[in-house]
């Protein structure tokens, strides 16, 4: 068992749900081929709408949390495993005990601000040509006075 922070879904070949990289949800749900469409709710169900009318649950996707996330060991293409300095992994329902919420159709973003972050650093950069100017004034002038002196 690995977890990971992937909620880029897609169906396999055989009707599973499955991360980006082919790793199946554990437990394990599965789309029948009269189902028209899927939809992930935001505490964790996974609900179909039949060809033939009428909507049906499905399954239920579950989040872990761990004491101390950064424990955890990673094993590449976006999979951690257990350690033990990560903890038990204490398996929840989205949405209750302090749990995330889903929401279909949206995937993790960066928490960064690239234009807020880009004028931090000219600002940075100017205040640091404006001492190294500053520095370079009064090299020039002590210089001078070693000089003329």
């Amino acid at each position: 068992i690995a977890y990971s922070r992937d909620g880029g879904f897609k169906l396999s070949a055989t009707g599973q749900v499955v991360n980006s990289s082919g790793a199946l949800l554990q437990p394990a749900i599965t789309i029948p081929n009269t189902a028209s469409s899927v939809t992930f709710g935001r505490d964790g169900t996974v609900s179909i709408e039949l060809a033939a009318g009428g909507s049906q649950v499905i399954g239920q996707i579950q989040l872990a949390r761990f004491v101390n996330p950064s424990g955890l060991q990673s094993m590449g293409q976006n999979q951690l495993k257990e350690t033990p300095a990560s903890g038990a992994p204490q398996v929840l329902q989205p949405g209750l005990n302090g749990a995330g919420t889903l929401m279909q159709g949206s995937l993790e973003a960066s928490n960064v601000n690239v234009v807020e972050e880009m004028v931090n650093m000219i600002e940075t950069q100017r205040a640091y040509e404006i001492n190294s100017k500053a520095i370079s004034a009064v090299d020039g002038m002590l210089r001078f006075l070693n000089n003329n002196m």
